[in-house]
């Protein structure tokens, strides 16, 4: 910027005053807020000492005194001894202490997150390698149960799914090459959406980068292109899609979860020509409920309100070729946008929602979580491809997968443990206490080579924090017997009660306000 441009007759910091006849004692006042402040420093200074540096340098620079109408020229040998900033190691506090405290809190609430290094066997899941360094600092390996991957079926270790993998890296290279507008589409995301549009029965499909991802995009994408949009939500909906109608500024009302009274109840105030959506789960990954499906669509239809469900651990998982439990119960045509998960029943990577075909144009046109992102590499589509294919054409996997988490409810059940008798694939065991559940998860991996991840808030309600197993297909009934034995000396270890705890849900009484 010229000095000519800093002459201007007034200034948008001050008001009306003119820069050139500005009171300097105000500087301290405005310079932070000032857009011309680096430029300002190098110009003025009230500092005599600063100035008289200037004064005795012998190469010529520019110095702006606030008295003067022109430019003096100085001569400048060496830098100017202006005073010194504050240093980062001063100043760094007001950033790292904020963030240290917050870390120091989930720790000392026992809800602070540890990775687990954990390698699995291909062809040999459940099993995994755990690798730890011990307190001599030496790197230990050990064998270990894996009871809470979300790769329900162990697709991920299929044959046809990794040969799949295989020739596409041969094929195309490892990367996309691109977002999907600029060189990133291949046949292998074409094929893929072709193969989930008919997995749900719909137009068009759309791949992102996570259902997370999906579930934002969409939400925020709808809100902006539909004036006046209106959501209604279950109160026990995921992460992804409480970011997205937060950050879609939509009015909203949150209902109870899985009550369609209440859902009724908000619906029946709004106006009939006020545009509304419903935005519900299948299956609620923490508690195993399953929505009322057929029963929120019959009040969508009632009162003229879009449909939005998240199939994420549901697709793969129910319906007779995998569409979900939307397919399950023949609900499919009444849906209007469906999202669904690659990673978790299909064993791979990625994200994607499905609808007809103008709703689908609309989201990859404006959706910028998909238009600004570089697509789904070759290998992780044409995986996902063979995994969706294979899946729609194998319900015994899904039969065997409903088989065993019966199974490993029932035993838990007849152990006397705090199992919740869920209507679905989910298996909670309920703790109460993070730090509590925190401990007997290192105790289950440490004397037991059990790994199961504590789960605790935000992820659940504070005073339900608990164990959440995912049996399948890989687990075996020994596997079973041994994980219930070992928690039921667990339990006697840590003092907690056996009896008759089963749990059909969790009272309200019991949730703490965070």
């Amino acid at each position: 910027m010229s000095v000519v441009q800093l002459m201007q007759p007034s200034c948008p910091i001050t008001g009306n005053q003119n820069i050139r006849d500005f009171d300097f004692s105000k500087w301290k006042q405005f310079h932070r807020v000032c857009p011309f402040g680096t430029m300002l420093k190098k110009h003025y200074s009230t500092d005599a000492q600063t100035e008289r540096n200037y004064a005795q340098s012998n190469k010529s620079t520019t110095v702006f005194h606030p008295t003067q109408t022109e430019p003096t020229i100085v001569e400048k040998s060496e830098s100017p001894k202006l005073k010194p900033k504050i240093s980062y190691s001063k100043s760094k506090s007001i950033y790292m202490e904020p963030l240290l405290n917050s870390i120091e809190k989930l720790r000392r609430d026992g809800s602070y997150r540890e990775f687990k290094n954990m390698t699995r066997y291909a062809g040999n899941f459940p099993l995994a390698q755990q690798r730890d360094i011990n307190p001599e600092n030496l790197e230990e390996t050990k064998e270990v149960v894996v009871w809470c991957s979300n790769d329900y079926l162990g697709m991920g270790q299929h044959p046809e799914v990794i040969k799949a993998i295989q020739d596409a890296v041969k094929d195309s290279g490892a990367g996309s090459g691109g977002t999907r507008n600029i060189s990133g589409t291949n046949r292998y995301h074409k094929e893929l959406e072709a193969e989930l549009s008919d997995l749900h029965h719909k137009d068009a499909s759309l791949l992102f980068s996570s259902c997370y991802v999906a579930n934002t995009s969409a939400i925020t994408t709808l809100v902006k292109l539909i004036p006046g949009l209106e959501i209604y939500s279950d109160a026990k909906n995921h992460a992804s899609l409480i970011e997205g109608i937060r950050n879609s500024r939509a009015p909203k009302y949150i209902f109870k979860h899985n009550d369609v009274d209440h859902l009724e109840s908000l619906l029946s105030k709004s106006p009939p020509n006020v545009p509304k959506i419903i935005i519900f789960e299948s299956v609620y990954s923490m508690d195993g409920t399953i929505s009322p499906i057929s029963k929120i669509c019959d009040l969508a239809e009632k009162y003229g309100a879009m449909t939005f469900i998240d199939e994420v651990h549901a697709v793969g998982l129910y319906g007779p070729r995998g569409g979900g439990v939307a397919e399950l119960n023949n609900q499919m045509h009444r849906i209007d946008i469906i999202s669904g998960t690659l990673a978790k029943a299909f064993g791979v990577y990625g994200g994607y929602v499905a609808g007809n075909k103008d709703l689908i144009d609309a989201l990859r046109s404006y959706s910028p979580g998909f238009i600004f992102t570089t697509s789904l590499p070759p290998s992780v589509t044409s995986g996902a491809r063979a995994s969706v294919n294979i899946l729609k054409r194998h319900p015994e996997l899904r039969l065997e997968h409903q088989a065993k988490a019966a199974t490993l409810k029932q035993l838990l059940k007849e152990a006397g443990l705090p199992v919740m008798m869920t209507e679905s694939h989910i298996v909670p065991v309920v703790v109460g206490d993070a730090k509590l559940c925190k401990q007997m998860s290192d105790r289950l991996l440490s004397k037991y080579h059990i790994y199961v991840q504590p789960i605790n808030y935000p992820t659940v309600p504070i005073g339900t924090e608990r164990f959440r197993f995912t049996p399948g297909p890989v687990h075996t009934i020994d596997m079973m017997k041994r994980l219930v034995s070992s928690l039921v000396e667990l339990w006697g270890e840590f003092g907690l009660p056996l009896g008759n705890q089963a749990i059909e849900h969790i009272p309200e009484e019991k949730i703490k306000k965070d």
